[in-house]
C-alpha cells in the first residue's frame, strides 16, 4: 500500500502526515508513506487545494486534515 501526503510542507500537511503515520502504525499495516511537495506533481493528480491524501494513487481527501481515526477508517476499506 502506498499513501501519499500532498502538500508543500505547511503545518496542516505535516499534521496530516503525522496522523497517517500513526494510523498505519496502529493498524499494523505495511505501507509506504510518501510526501509529494512538488506543485506540478500535486496538480497532475488533480489536486488544487492542500493538504490532500491519496491511497494507491487514488485521491481520497482534499483540503482538510483528517484525524488519525478517520484515516484508519479509510485504510480499513
Amino acid at each position: 500500500m502506498k499513501i501519499q501526503i500532498l502538500g508543500t510542507g505547511c503545518a496542516k500537511c505535516q499534521l496530516l502526515e503525522k496522523n497517517a503515520r500513526e494510523a498505519v502504525a496502529e493498524l499494523g499495516l505495511a505501507a509506504e508513506i510518501e510526501k509529494v511537495t512538488n506543485v506540478d506533481d500535486i496538480m497532475e493528480m488533480g489536486v488544487m487545494m492542500t493538504p490532500a491524501l491519496a491511497i494507491d494513487g487514488d485521491v481520497k481527501v482534499v483540503g482538510k486534515v483528517l484525524s488519525k481515526d478517520s484515516i484508519k477508517e479509510l485504510l480499513a476499506r
